[in-house]
């Protein structure tokens, strides 16, 4: 096993778990950065994971784990996960499970998984365009059977209360160190992204604000949406309010009756 580390400014490093077996009282350190940067997230993951880091301005990057070499050193800051924009920076990483489909597949199990949404009542589920030429492929049930039960979601939220689920069959892995893909459309409506992170199809989540306001709700309330889109209201938040946090609630975490949230699922999706 492996720890993760990746800082606001979009460096990452990865250090054997065993590194941090023996703290001290007084504590250990874990990892050196700048002045001006700050840690974001530490994960624990394997070799044949996935890392993907989400920064405020809609893009993200997906790589494997194995990008990354084991630094030996506990005061490096690591190498570069992200390339940012100026003014940009990481807001979360999550670690997905590897992937082992081709991209032909995956891209037509997102268009039989929209059309299954659709056959039971989701009107506005769309098939998921690719961001290149893919040939077409059959799957058979039993194929399709199986990458639906590995499928993993990626919930993103906005700073102004929107967010979706998109399929993580969508972010294609790419090399370490680029730019990254639209994770969801920012826009002025939308404004930042302050959260992006694996989840199931079943649970709630809670989200806060800048001015104490808390909404919990379930996720099957959240729409599941192409993931170069704008997503559908989760949180009104008022004038100026700003979501700040976004924390999954686990399944067995039942709400009282009648004590449920209500996300805007069926707002419109742009």
């Amino acid at each position: 096993m492996h720890i993760f580390f990746s800082t606001a400014k979009g460096n990452v490093r990865r250090n054997d778990l065993s590194d941090f077996h023996d703290i001290r009282s007084n504590g250990k350190i874990a990892i050196r950065m700048d002045d001006d940067d700050k840690l974001v997230g530490v994960k624990v993951c394997n070799e044949a994971d996935h890392v993907m880091l989400a920064a405020k301005s809609g893009k993200c990057i997906r790589f494997p784990v194995d990008d990354v070499r084991v630094f030996k050193s506990r005061t490096s800051d690591g190498v570069r996960g992200m390339r940012l924009a100026e003014g940009d920076e990481v807001v979360s990483m999550s670690i997905l499970s590897g992937i082992t489909t081709t991209i032909e597949e995956r891209y037509a199990y997102l268009k039989m998984a929209a059309a299954k949404r659709r056959a039971m009542g989701d009107a506005e589920a769309e098939v998921v365009s690719a961001d290149e030429e893919v040939a077409e492929v059959a799957l058979t049930d039993e194929r399709f059977a199986e990458l639906e039960a590995a499928e993993q979601f990626i919930l993103t939220v906005t700073e102004n209360g929107y967010g979706k689920r998109s399929s993580a069959y969508e972010y294609r892995t790419i090399g370490r160190g680029g730019s990254g893909i639209v994770g969801i459309v920012t826009s002025e409506r939308n404004g930042k992204v302050v959260a992006s992170q694996p989840v199931g199809t079943v649970g709630q989540i809670m989200l806060m604000t800048d001015r104490a306001t808390v909404i919990r709700c379930p996720l099957d309330g959240i729409r599941i949406a192409g993931r170069n889109t704008q997503g559908v209201t989760i949180l009104k938040t008022g004038d100026g309010e700003k979501v700040v946090s976004v924390v999954c609630v686990p399944e067995s975490e039942a709400l009282p009756e009648g004590d449920e949230g209500e996300a805007d699922g069926g707002g419109e999706e742009v």
